[in-house]
């Protein structure tokens, strides 16, 4: 019994070494149980399901809505761009889609493969195209960096416990749907996946880059979460909740500008 423990101990540690990613730009390494196609399909299926909603509001032919889309396309040419000069551009297979739902929340997210949603109770916070592109860059960032997947594969690891080889060997798309479904929350809910504050930080730096590379100055990020933080002092927005504290985020992104401005030309 003592041998099989160890075999079984030597055989988790092999499959954690062997089933991981690296998230771009970060370099940070990360466990990863499922493929890509697998959330991204499940994950556009729960975007699917949440526009058609009767309760979901999809605004269209707006000023805002077409910032939306704008943003969100220069982001997403400037993301694609990059990943294909980093190596990066067969792993993600992307079907970008920008849009802006009715909602007092102040929140926006970006579903993996591409799948974003601006909150219209975030637009007057925003007040420009490029405090818009600190928003959907930080959650576009959640995206490239796998986050929900991340997520996903530690629930599937804690599931299998013993039998996490297994996991990794076989087809988890049952699994993987509903997992998705609980994370996100989907039919009329729009509450949406809590990260932790390390991924949070991460999408920050990733997002503040991001911004920079579709030509928007990453200096205006700064203001923009000074404006966030400002709001949070009545009562923290939902956009905030697991977020890191609004001194030590500023301090961060402080401390990533300079990697950000070399990717900015105006």
């Amino acid at each position: 019994m003592e041998n099989l423990r160890k075999v079984m101990a030597m055989a988790i540690v092999m499959l954690f070494l062997y089933a991981c990613s690296t998230v771009p730009l970060t370099g940070r390494k990360q466990l990863s149980l499922i493929s890509d196609d697998q959330v991204n399909q499940s994950a556009a299926q729960s975007y699917t399901q949440l526009l058609s909603d009767p309760k979901t509001t999809v605004i269209k032919n707006t000023s805002d809505a077409e910032r939306v889309k704008r943003v969100g396309a220069q982001l997403a040419a400037a993301i694609e761009r990059y990943l294909q000069q980093t190596g990066y551009g067969n792993r993600y297979q992307f079907k970008w889609e920008f849009n802006l739902i009715k909602s007092n929340e102040v929140n926006a997210w970006c579903m993996p493969g591409g799948k974003v949603a601006v909150y219209s109770g975030i637009m007057p916070i925003t007040k420009d195209d490029a405090s818009l592109a600190t928003v959907m860059g930080h959650e576009i960032g959640h995206a490239i960096a796998r986050h929900s997947a991340e997520r996903i594969s530690q629930q599937l690891a804690v599931q299998a416990g013993g039998g996490i080889a297994g996991v990794a060997t076989s087809g988890q798309s049952s699994a993987t749907q509903a997992i998705v479904s609980q994370l996100y929350g989907v039919g009329g809910n729009l509450a949406l996946l809590k990260y932790s504050r390390s991924q949070e930080s991460e999408a920050d730096r990733l997002g503040l880059t991001f911004m920079a590379m579709a030509g928007y100055d990453p200096h205006n990020a700064i203001a923009f979460w000074q404006r966030m933080a400002a709001l949070g002092k009545n009562g923290t927005p939902e956009f905030l909740s697991t977020h890191p504290t609004d001194q030590t985020r500023i301090n961060d992104i402080e401390a990533h500008m300079s990697e950000a401005m070399r990717y900015y030309k105006k």
